[in-house]
């Protein structure tokens, strides 16, 4: 497995280099935002762990840069700020976990692997429901007037969860531990601000289908246009 380290503790930067090493990675570290973006951008990276205070971009300006060129690469974001609000920044610019500092060396080995665990598991060739279909290759999310959106890597796996399971209440919980992991350190109303990006862009595609809330319950996919 080949990880790229952005980190601009140089100190933290070489442990974690010496760590990952240990545990059969292969590592580049860089220390600056720039460098990270550069190096993203050409290295077939299986997964990489971002700092988001970094020198000349932060890693959320990296992050999302990488996401706007379809970069789908694994990220893991560092980060000394545990506030709520940043961790939601994270996440919908698109990173597959968040861990603050101070971690322990061996959780954040844990967190690699699960994100990686989750980018090799299976995907279905095209999931469909009523007027909408949801292609894992491109990670598109298509309507039948010939409309298409990308949605970024947590939209898809939320999205996923619902097209499997359509007219389903799915609890706020399952989504979370499915998605983020139970072991994650976001709080649960970033559920809430992924499945309103997901409205929106149904929204965009002119799709009958939306994504309901049951008080107390969960959300489902259903579709308004009785097309199911």
């Amino acid at each position: 497995m080949k990880l790229l380290i952005a980190e601009d503790e140089l100190d933290l930067a070489e442990a974690l280099t010496v760590f990952f090493q240990h545990n059969r990675f292969t590592v580049d570290a860089v220390h600056d935002g720039l460098s990270a973006y550069e190096y993203a951008r050409v290295g077939d990276y299986d997964a990489i762990v971002l700092d988001v205070m970094m020198p000349k971009m932060t890693g959320i300006e990296v992050l999302r840069r990488l996401r706007a060129e379809d970069n789908r690469t694994p990220i893991m974001m560092l980060t000394a700020k545990a506030e709520k609000d940043d961790r939601i920044t994270g996440f919908d610019a698109g990173a597959d976990d968040y861990l603050p500092k101070p971690f322990e060396a061996d959780e954040l080995l844990s967190r690699v692997r699960a994100i990686l665990r989750r980018r090799e598991e299976y995907r279905p060739a095209v999931l469909r429901y009523a007027d909408l279909s949801l292609d894992p290759t491109s990670d598109m999310l298509s309507s039948a007037n010939g409309k298409s959106v990308r949605l970024s890597g947590r939209e898809f796996q939320v999205m996923e969860l619902f097209m499997h399971a359509p007219e389903s209440v799915i609890a706020a919980d399952t989504i979370m531990e499915r998605v983020w992991g139970w072991d994650s350190e976001a709080e649960i109303s970033v559920i809430w601000v992924h499945i309103s990006n997901l409205r929106k862009k149904l929204i965009s595609l002119g799709s009958t289908v939306t994504i309901q809330a049951n008080r107390g319950l969960g959300y489902r996919l259903t579709d308004a246009g009785g097309n199911v």
